[in-house]
């Protein structure tokens, strides 16, 4: 019986029944990992006990990452990495090509679990990264490493002695070929962090984001380049997703959408040809493709241009993915620009969702949109009424609209 109640302890510590206000909300301390993208979107560095899952298709770089911050976060904090894929001889390569003090990181290559809770309690490390929890199995369960059971009973007792010694916890996960996080769903419950490694792999672009975060705000989005040192933070992201065009293009439109805090200038090109078939294709990359139906059908009944017999391609340069509505208005004028073969206005700038009655709704955070696109040197923006701010904007004329109607009378 002691076994069972040991083995079904709980995550967290437990305690008596008390009133929400006598107990002390403190702020929670935060350890950078010398890694500014990856603080971002920690919420501003490492927490202690936290457990923190990240996942990613083969080859993205997450292990690479976690390497490069363990070096750093070594240099002042006691770090182990617990490899159940590579052996130690492929990490101390990828280390030397890293160029990372590899000194400063303590390495265990074990997929058993009760072994590696062994070398837990002797090393005692306050830092500790299980790459991947697919690979770990415990002997108290028959099935593979992998299956369901392991991977949940494996996460919960890690969990459990990162809660418990208040060690920081970094666990690496596969994912899907849809792109999901492989295993139970309770594996993402369990953890107090869920990141997301995306990005092409033919690019040398990676972006990292939190779709969950206990010690800070959801949607962040850190963005990263691959280089022959590693993976390394970019700063000003918005000029990766954006063209350098010589002179205006039909069928290109400038939005400013917003991660988390961050907002990020995003071009949003579209292609609008003659159908060959009976069925026109509506082809959407970075978007959702069931909207861009909706938007092309309010563009015929709101502002009389008809796409009926036209093959419609959007994409968002970069290969990021916009999944707030603040990029209908740059779609559907990226789509009449096209149309017309006509570029919209230089270093314009347009943002707003737009509705089935044709009227232009408001987005969050306008005014920092606006400031984000005056500092990149654009100088004029198409934006929902609600959104005009309430103090011009130096060197920026914003034109508001509400209707739809409004906004492509503004592009001819």
């Amino acid at each position: 019986m002691e076994s069972t109640q040991k083995r079904f302890a709980g995550l967290a510590k437990s305690s008596e029944v008390q009133s929400l206000s006598a107990v002390t909300a403190e702020e929670v301390p935060r350890h950078p990992t010398g890694i500014d993208e990856l603080d971002r979107v920690l919420g501003g560095g490492l927490v202690k006990g936290a457990v923190v899952l990240i996942g990613g298709d083969p080859g993205i770089g997450k292990s690479t990452l976690l390497l490069q911050a363990l070096a750093q976060v070594g240099v002042t904090r006691h770090v182990l990495y617990v490899s159940g894929e590579e052996s130690a001889q492929q990490i101390a390569l990828r280390a030397k090509r890293l160029a990372v003090d590899a000194a400063s990181v303590r390495l265990l290559a074990e997929i058993q679990l009760e072994r590696i809770a062994a070398t837990l309690a002797t090393e005692k490390p306050d830092v500790v990264v299980i790459d991947s929890i697919q690979t770990v199995y415990t002997d108290t369960l028959q099935s593979a490493p992998g299956s369901v059971a392991q991977v949940r009973e494996c996460a919960a007792q890690l969990t459990r002695y990162a809660k418990s010694h208040g060690t920081t916890m970094i666990i690496v996960g596969h994912v899907t070929k849809e792109g999901a996080l492989a295993g139970p769903r309770v594996l993402e419950h369990i953890v107090d962090s869920v990141l997301y490694f995306e990005g092409d792999t033919h690019s040398s672009f990676r972006l990292i984001r939190a779709i969950k975060n206990r010690f800070g705000a959801v949607n962040e989005l850190g963005v990263f380049a691959m280089t022959d040192k590693g993976l390394r933070g970019v700063s000003n992201p918005s000029a990766l997703f954006l063209s350098q065009h010589e002179e205006p293009v039909p069928g290109s439109c400038v939005m400013v959408t917003q991660e988390g805090t961050r907002p990020l200038l995003v071009e949003v090109q579209a292609l609008v040809d003659d159908a060959h078939s009976p069925n026109p294709r509506r082809l959407s990359v970075g978007l959702e493709q069931n909207r861009l139906a909706m938007l092309l059908a309010v563009l015929h009944r709101h502002a009389g241009i008809g796409c009926f017999d036209q093959d419609v391609f959007i994409n968002a340069v970069g290969g990021v993915k916009i999944a707030e509505p603040a990029a209908d208005l740059a779609v559907l004028l990226a789509v009449v620009s096209s149309m017309r073969n006509r570029a919209l206005t230089e270093k314009m700038v347009v943002f707003g969702e737009v509705g089935l009655a044709g009227e232009v709704r408001p987005v969050q955070r306008g005014q920092e949109r606006l400031k984000e696109a005056a500092k990149l040197g654009f100088t004029k923006a198409i934006v929902p009424k609600a959104n005009r701010p309430k103090t011009p904007i130096e060197g920026m004329e914003v034109i508001a609209v509400e209707r739809l109607a409004d906004a492509v009378a503004q592009c001819r």
